[in-house]
């Protein structure tokens, strides 16, 4: 659902007549919906109430720093994968202990970085990557908190462009790999902790089924983590789809019917929840476009109108 509709022939964002914003602000112009934004996050949170759970919203969704900041002030965690996102949520008023730190391309300067700001984890993708960790947190006689991303090779039945949970993607370890990695480092990399374990299965998922399968697969190894080394939280990605045609149509709740084949956060919440909650693990979920992708409007002209007037539209 979202805040956004015509009334009378004019697009309205909240109780907000665009056309009249886009004459005062001119255009292109691009409108965010807060009561839309802090409606999907508050409902997301409120479908997990039985876990131990925690909204970190995927900074590269939108890193526009008032959307963070608004994040920040009603208790989200971020997911970031750069230094720069970490500065930007930093400056935004967030806390960079509810920072966890994804992504393949980590720079030295962007981990030393993140460890003296003291982050609440690096998801690593690597043991190249683990034991870069380790050395550089031995250099600032600092214990780098991690966690390994696992591939848990799980067909997200999406775009084969944006699915990431296959062996053949390139992100996150083997899962038949993961176990020795966690030993390797338990034995060998003193200066880093491991603190969880995380996966992401791919992005714009429509169906609960992908996201049902991988947790099934990989909570039994989250366990076994955690009872071998006493992790302390399982993050099971994002990836929650929205929907791009109808999607003016989809604002108002009744479209939300028995028959919408959309994922809902009710049926989402149906499938991931009775297999995390016995794991009494700290569950982290990573929403991007779930929470900005139906909250913001681009107001343009209409140069070709016959009758040379302007017009708004989404």
């Amino acid at each position: 659902m979202h805040s956004f509709a015509y009334k009378n022939g004019l697009l309205y964002c909240e109780n907000v007549n665009l056309q009249e914003l886009a004459d005062k602000e001119g255009t292109p112009l691009y409108v965010y919906s807060k009561h839309t934004i802090l409606s999907h996050f508050h409902r997301l949170r409120e479908s997990l109430e039985p876990l131990n759970a925690e909204v970190a919203y995927a900074v590269k969704a939108c890193s526009n720093i008032a959307i963070l900041n608004l994040m920040a002030r009603n208790g989200a965690g971020f997911d970031i994968v750069s230094g720069g996102e970490l500065f930007r949520v930093i400056k935004a008023g967030g806390d960079p202990a509810k920072c966890t730190y994804a992504g393949v391309g980590k720079t030295e300067k962007e981990i030393r970085y993140a460890l003296e700001q003291g982050i609440y984890c690096f998801n690593v993708e690597s043991e190249a990557e683990m034991r870069a960790i380790n050395d550089i947190a031995a250099s600032m006689n600092l214990t780098a908190p991690v966690a390994v991303r696992v591939n848990p090779n799980v067909e997200a039945g999406t775009h084969k462009y944006i699915t990431t949970g296959k062996s053949e993607n390139k992100f996150g370890v083997d899962f038949e790999q993961i176990e020795s990695l966690y030993e390797m480092a338990a034995r060998a990399l003193p200066h880093v902790h491991l603190k969880g374990l995380q996966m992401h299965i791919g992005s714009q998922l429509t169906q609960a089924k992908p996201f049902m399968e991988a947790v099934r697969k990989v909570a039994p190894l989250a366990a076994r983590l955690k009872e071998k080394h006493g992790i302390e939280f399982f993050s099971i990605g994002g990836g929650i789809g929205i929907v791009y045609q109808n999607s003016l149509e989809s604002g108002v709740q009744e479209w939300w019917n028995e028959d919408c084949a959309q994922l809902t956060l009710s049926t989402y919440a149906q499938a991931v929840v009775p297999v995390l909650q016995p794991l009494g693990l700290h569950i982290i979920v990573e929403p991007g476009r779930l929470i900005v992708g139906n909250a913001g409007a681009l107001i343009t002209r209409c140069l070709y109108e016959k009758s040379g007037k302007a017009k708004t539209f989404k």
